[in-house]
C-alpha cells in the first residue's frame, strides 16, 4: 500500500482574502497560508519570536514578503535565525522593541503562489479538505471535513449527508484518484469501511 502523503502547512490556518473574495486559483483553495505566529519581542533591536507553523521553514528568506495579522499587512523579512524550535525574525521598518511589540500574537502568512510545489501524488491538506468523495461505483459519499495524521498514513474523515463519518486511509488501495479541478476524491470502499 502506497501512502498518499498530505502536507499540513495550510491546515493550520487557511484564510480567504480580506475583502471576502477568496480569489483562489482553485475552488476552496485559500489565498493566504499561515507560516508562523509572532509571540514576543526579543532584545531591543526589533527581533520578535516567531512560532513556526510551516512544514517548510527553509523557504523563509531575507527579502521575502510575509503578510501579518488579520489585515494581511505586507512586511519585508529582514532577517531570521533559529532560537530553539522558534525563529527570531526582524521586519523592515520595525527596529525597536516598542515597534515590533505591536505585532505580538499576530499570525504571519505567505500567499498560495509562494508555497513550494509538492511531488506528484502529494497534496496540501487544504487541497483535500472540502473535496466531494465519490465511490468506485459513482455513489456520492460525502465531503472530506478533516485529515487525521497517524503514524502509518493520513486518514480522511468524510461526513455524509446522513449517518456517521466514514474514515478512509489515504493510501492507493483506497484512494483511486484526486481531481482538484472537479473537486472530487474517488475511492474504493472495502468491507468494513462504511459504518453500520
Amino acid at each position: 500500500m502506497t501512502s498518499r502523503r498530505t502536507t499540513s502547512q495550510s491546515l493550520e490556518i487557511a484564510s480567504s482574502s480580506p475583502d471576502g473574495d477568496a480569489g483562489s486559483p482553485l475552488k476552496g483553495e485559500p489565498v493566504f497560508l499561515a507560516v508562523g505566529k509572532l509571540r514576543r519581542p526579543h532584545g531591543v533591536h526589533g527581533e520578535i519570536v516567531m512560532e513556526v507553523l510551516t512544514d517548510f521553514p527553509e523557504r523563509l528568506h531575507r527579502g521575502m514578503t510575509l503578510y501579518v495579522g488579520p489585515e494581511y499587512r505586507p512586511l519585508r523579512l529582514n532577517s531570521h535565525r533559529w532560537h530553539g524550535s522558534a525563529l527570531l525574525v526582524t521586519f523592515e521598518g520595525y527596529e525597536t522593541l516598542e515597534q515590533v511589540g505591536e505585532l505580538r500574537n499576530y499570525q504571519t502568512y505567505v500567499t498560495t503562489a509562494d508555497r513550494p510545489p509538492l511531488p506528484e501524488g502529494e497534496y496540501y491538506h487544504h487541497q483535500i479538505i472540502g473535496l466531494k468523495v465519490i465511490s468506485e461505483a459513482g455513489v456520492y459519499l460525502g465531503i472530506v471535513t478533516e485529515i487525521l495524521a497517524t503514524g502509518a498514513s493520513d486518514i480522511y474523515v468524510v461526513r455524509p449527508e446522513i449517518g456517521k463519518e466514514i474514515l478512509i486511509p489515504a493510501v492507493d488501495e483506497f484512494v483511486l484518484a484526486v481531481d482538484l479541478e472537479r473537486g472530487e476524491l474517488r475511492v474504493r470502499l472495502l468491507p468494513g469501511l462504511l459504518p453500520e
